[in-house]
């Protein structure tokens, strides 16, 4: 028991990511090795860095909840990675501005659990009343809503509105969370502020994305917007998703 005690909680692991999912979802070896019917000491032997047999790795990543190649992505090969990532694309809009008004609405519409916002402003989405609408009736359905707005006093932001030739970013982030402040007092909406030097916008539904690139110079909504849906095999909506997560952990409540 000690043994597996260490492999599970010391500090540097082979696997990280499962060691890491299993702890994030406080399921143990024993209970991972019940759920799929494999032998505990296997659950050891992938975390020490073994790879799973194929239909295992199905069976662990189901039973996690996640994609099987974020615990495993040396499972398919180059060529098998890209061709599934490929197939995550749905649909490729040159602007942002080009993304039809009824797509973000229906967009959200569509979450069942997971919606997520990721941008410095994103402005013109707080100022949508059918979004700020579909946003606290996806909460009180127990759906969970984050939104990550830029610091209005961070450098990060001060030096985008300098690149981007953006008339006062601050002063549409206040005016952002002000349109969000409502939601708020609803269990499930969380609103945070980052300091993050962002590449691209991110907007989530569940395991779809809308991902806004942030191109030097020009503002976002003339920049591209990528709609993709997770593909199982795939990694470019995980690595968004992991993206948006890491800016999250770092981020302050807002108050």
């Amino acid at each position: 028991m000690g043994k597996l005690m260490d492999v599970l909680y010391g500090e540097t692991m082979p696997n990280e990511r499962l060691r890491s999912a299993m702890l994030q979802r406080g399921i143990t070896p024993a209970g991972l090795a019940e759920a799929i019917k494999v032998d505990p000491k296997s659950i050891e032997r992938w975390i020490s860095g073994r790879m799973p047999y194929r239909r295992h790795r199905y069976a662990a990543a189901a039973h996690l909840g996640v994609d099987e190649v974020y615990l495993w992505p040396e499972a398919l090969d180059a060529g098998q990675v890209a061709s599934a990532s490929e197939s995550e694309i749905i649909n490729i809009y040159p602007h942002r501005w080009t993304v039809p008004s009824e797509l973000w609405r229906n967009f959200f519409d569509n979450a069942e659990s997971e919606i997520g916002v990721l941008v410095y402003s994103g402005l013109f989405l707080s100022e949508d009343a059918g979004v700020r609408r579909i946003f606290r009736n996806k909460a009180e359905d127990g759906a969970r809503v984050r939104i990550l707005l830029g610091d209005p006093e961070s450098e990060v932001v001060a030096q985008r509105n300098a690149d981007e030739g953006i008339e006062s970013l601050a002063a549409k982030i206040k005016n952002a969370i002000v349109m969000y402040r409502p939601l708020l007092s609803l269990e499930g909406v969380e609103c945070r502020l980052h300091s993050t030097v962002l590449y691209n916008s991110i907007y989530r539904a569940d395991e779809q994305l809308l991902v806004n690139t942030h191109i030097y110079s020009f503002p976002a909504s003339e920049a591209p917007v990528f709609h993709l849906r997770r593909v199982a095999g795939a990694t470019m909506v995980s690595t968004y998703v992991d993206s948006f997560e890491h800016v999250w952990d770092a981020a302050t409540p807002l108050e």
